[in-house]
């Protein structure tokens, strides 16, 4: 079994993957991986958090976790993906892959006799979206009703994957955005099957009554060429404390992080009493064991 979309868990398997993730805060015994269990880090993209979390939950739970560069691969010399996968896999126990091309991840995991995990692509980021969600269950004991706004560029990876993941268990979703931005037709659809979903211009009215206000940078990683009207264009609707006080009494702010104070987000709200992400931060450690987990146990 792959992690390669936030498509690939039903309701049941999301709540699983929770269930293992409380199971590891509790501390219950048998929550490992076999000895020598390998994770190999297949990545062309910069990271942080995502990195040294996957190397940290493959230490914790016993097994190791390789870095590969992609860009210091035989890839650079003409060597297909393809077969990659076939060499890499037959090393490893599992693959995360961390590229701007979805398409190549869907390569690898075709090639691949080990399962393989989205560590980000352009278009989605599946476990950064479950941690996001367990995240606001744990902060409202709850998940079914809660109104999350995701504001700002409502077409990228970290919109696609958070509003699939917390509508497939009964969150209502509100995109907040520019005219003229649109979120990625697919996941909008796929996500209204489950919840209610909609897209506003008007700030005050889509954050209205808001539990949650979720922002991620103007400008991800490949469109740096057109950072200065990215930036323009979405500066209305920064996370601020105005956007907060439509909001309702009681409600958490959010931010995947790198964050860009002062831009997609105001260093006031990052900062502040009702941010949260630095508790994400720490989830996604949580969150990428269990699914290491789920994923071993699914083998």
């Amino acid at each position: 079994m792959n992690l390669l979309s936030s498509n690939d868990l039903s309701k049941a398997e999301i709540n699983k993957v929770f269930d293992i993730a409380d199971d590891l805060v509790e501390g219950k015994e048998g929550l490992s991986l076999k000895e020598h269990t390998t994770l190999a880090l297949l990545f062309s993209e910069p990271s942080t958090r995502t990195r040294v979390s996957f190397e940290v939950a493959m230490a914790q739970l016993g097994g190791h976790a390789i870095f590969v560069d992609m860009s210091t691969t035989h890839l650079k010399r003409g060597e297909t993906l393809a077969d990659t996968a076939k060499v890499i896999s037959g090393y490893c126990d599992f693959i995360a892959m961390r590229v701007d091309s979805h398409d190549d991840l869907l390569t690898v995991a075709r090639n691949s006799s080990v399962p393989v995990i989205n560590a980000l692509t352009r278009l989605e980021h599946p476990t950064q979206a479950l941690a996001d969600v367990y995240t606001i269950q744990k902060h409202f004991s709850r998940i079914k009703g809660l109104k999350i706004v995701f504001a700002g560029d409502i077409a990228q990876n970290t919109a696609n994957s958070l509003m699939i993941t917390a509508a497939k268990l009964g969150a209502d979703i509100a995109l907040v955005g520019p005219k003229g931005v649109m979120p990625n037709e697919l996941f909008f659809n796929k996500a209204r099957e489950y919840s209610k979903v909609d897209v506003y211009n008007d700030i005050e009215e889509g954050a209205s009554e808001a539990d949650v206000i979720y922002t991620d940078t103007f400008v991800s990683m490949g469109l740096e060429s057109s950072a200065e009207g990215r930036t323009k264009l979405f500066a209305p609707y920064q996370v601020n404390s105005t956007m907060m006080s439509y909001a309702r009494e009681g409600a958490i702010a959010m931010h995947p992080l790198p964050a860009h104070r002062g831009e997609e987000i105001s260093a006031e709200v990052l900062d502040g009493a009702q941010s949260v992400v630095w508790e994400q931060a720490r989830n996604k450690l949580l969150l990428e064991k269990a699914v290491l987990i789920y994923l071993s146990n699914s083998a």
